[in-house]
Order: C-alpha cells, then structure tokens, then sequence
C-alpha cells in the first residue's frame, strides 16, 4: 500500500510540474478510491457507524499534495465538513448556551419565544443527525417557527467532533445505552435542567431526532421514560438495535436480526411518533417498522387504525395505535418513495425534502395533544 502511494506521489508531482493538473487529479483519485484500497488486500479503516450516515468528504489536489508532502497517511478518511454554513437567519433569542451535569457537559442552542413569559410552555430537545449542527438542524426543521406559534422552548444539542468523528449521536455503543451514563445523561440532565429553569411540567417535556439523532431519541425513550413524555423518531433506528460498529452497519441496512430490548425503566413508556421513507438508502425502512412492532408489544389492548393516501403523487401511510381511552399513543407515517431525511423541511438546511408533509408541525401536534 505505501510503496503504490510513493510511485503515485512521484507521478503526482511530476504532472503538476508539467501544468497537466487534470490528470494528476485523476491519478490521485485512482489511486486512492475504495476500490483501489481493497484490491491491495487493505480495508478501509471505518470512522465507526457513523460514516453510512455522511456523505463522502473531499480533498482539493492542494490538500492532497500538501499531505503527500508531509507524509501523511491521505488514504484515512476525513470528517465530513459541509461546503458551507447555512445562513445566521435566527435572531437574538436563540443563544448558544453550556450545560454540565454529572455525566458531562453539552453545548446547545436554544430558542426561546419572545413572549415565553405569558405562556404555558413545553420543551422540545431537537437532536440532529451526522454532520449536521444546531443551526443546520435548526433551519432545516423550521421547528423555531413552530415554538413562536405553540409556546416551545426548543433545545439544540451538538454533538461534537471529538465525541464522533462524523458528528452523530453514539446510539450503537453500549457505553451509550444505558441510564444514568454516557450521552443519554448528559441528555436526559440538560432536559430537566431547562424544564426546571422554565417551569416546563413532565408531561410537556419532548425529545425528537433525525438518523442518528432519531435512534438516539429511541434510547431515551427507554432509558427516561420518565423525563421525557413522548419521542419524535425520523429515519432512525429501533433501542439496542446495534452494540457496535458491525452490528450498526447491519441494523441500518435492515439485515441485522434484532430481538425486542426490554425498556430499562419497565413501569412507562414514552409515546411515539414515526417517520420513515420507502426510499431510504442509508437506513432502511424496516428499521421504522420495528419500533412500531415494538411498541405494540409492549402494550396492551392497542387498537390499530389506518389511513392511507396521496399527497403530491407520493403514497403516505399512517398507522395510529390507540389506548382503550381512543388516545393515540404511538403514530407511524410511512411516505413511498422518500428519501433519508425530515419531511417537508426548508430546503436551506440538510437532508430535508418535501414530500407533502410536514413532519414538524405533525410531530408537534401529537406532542401536545394530550
């Protein structure tokens, strides 16, 4: 593999000095795809599950050649960087802000109404997905438009780089799966921490996420059931569907068999909301499937509604589940033909699509509805 790079960079350079960069890009490209790697016998070395979630990172030749140069090892992929942040579109009553509890510390973002102080209020803690930002996240979801119009106090979590190199909340890790640890108590704290600052009640108190931070949401809905009254899940994954790297790369293709995991706190459990596309190539969508099933056997007496319809060509399934009392305790919207990510987002931000939907506003309709 290092011999093969060495002649690669002797060639490299001596193109760039004959002006023909074009062809040095090609050289380089060549031999530094995947392709390329495993026909020598080597695997790529995976950035752990997170990088399935992220688009493929790129080096400019410059970059490259200076690495060369250097002697660096080009061939490990980089975290993904977006091409640029979105626009600083949400005023002043939207701060960053730091919380430190027991388990550790997280920075946030969080949207505040102007006129919070005449107002019952809920909170909703928003976590995004890999490579994506409370900003990002923030004005992909248009959620802050929502709090001005229902009363939310909306947190943005950030999982640093340091933490994942691609950004993604560590739901496949066991060091990640449990109460009283890792970041579902770091989660958990920062949620009852603001919902004591603002006097937000337990039955008002949300949690909601895309991908990974969709799967993340599943394990603090098993692990603080009693922190959090009801859960947002787009395009995420089932609690303990994967423990490690392998396990994860299976679970989101859909491929892994996964038992139902016992929720940790077996006295409540969390509403639910579901969304999921037909057409999701980085998590497949059996994954929405069986939290659905999970949840209906979890609970008794559940009776099944559902409605089906087009909206803008594309079929949109709904599946509600209904307590003896006609209250709808989990909902599972399924639309043909999405893609992987938040339905009937702004198109400013990442992985957002419109599909007729607006899973925003949806979500946050069955969080209040009580």
């Amino acid at each position: 593999m290092k011999t093969r790079l060495l002649d690669t960079m002797g060639e490299v350079l001596s193109l760039v000095r004959k002006s023909r960069l074009a062809d040095a890009t090609a050289a380089l490209r060549d031999a530094l795809s995947p392709d390329a790697t495993q026909s020598m016998g080597e695997s790529p070395s995976p950035s752990g599950a997170a990088a399935v979630f992220a688009p493929p990172s790129r080096r400019s030749l410059g970059e490259v050649l200076g690495a060369l140069r250097a002697g660096r090892a080009i061939w490990q992929k980089p975290a993904y960087v977006p091409e640029k942040a979105p626009p600083e579109v949400f005023g002043d009553n939207f701060p960053s802000r730091s919380y430190r509890g027991e388990a550790g510390s997280l920075n946030y973002r969080l949207y505040i109404p102007t006129d919070y102080a005449k107002r019952d209020l809920a909170l909703v803690l928003m976590l995004h997905g890999c490579t994506q930002n409370p900003e990002d996240f923030a004005l992909g979801t248009q959620m802050n438009a929502l709090a001005d119009e229902f009363g939310l106090v909306v947190a943005y979590p950030h999982q640093p780089r340091s933490a994942n190199s691609q950004g993604c909340w560590n739901w496949f890790d066991k060091r990640h799966q449990h109460r009283g640890a890792g970041e579902p108590a770091k989660l958990a704290g920062l949620a009852q921490r603001l919902a004591k600052e603002f006097g937000v009640a337990p039955e008002r108190t949300f949690v909601a996420g895309l991908s990974a931070g969709g799967a993340m949401a599943e394990v603090l809905a098993a692990t603080y059931p009693d922190v959090f009254e009801a859960v947002g899940v787009h395009s995420g994954l089932a609690y303990k569907s994967a423990s490690d790297v392998p396990s994860a790369f299976a679970a989101m293709k859909g491929t892994a068999a996964v038992a139902p995991a016992l929720r940790v706190v077996a006295t409540r459990s969390c509403r639910k909301i579901i969304f999921h596309g037909g057409a999701d190539g980085t998590v497949s969508p059996v994954n929405s499937q069986r939290i659905l099933d999970e949840a209906r056997g979890g609970a008794d007496a559940l009776k099944q509604i559902d409605l089906d319809w087009e909206i803008e060509a594309s079929r949109v399934t709904r599946t509600v589940l209904n307590d003896p009392a006609g209250r709808a305790v989990v909902e599972h919207w399924f639309v043909e033909g999405a893609g992987h990510a938040w339905f009937g987002g702004d198109a400013r931000g990442s992985y957002t699509q419109s599909v007729g939907l607006d899973a925003s506003r949806v979500m946050v309709r069955f969080f209040l509805k009580q």
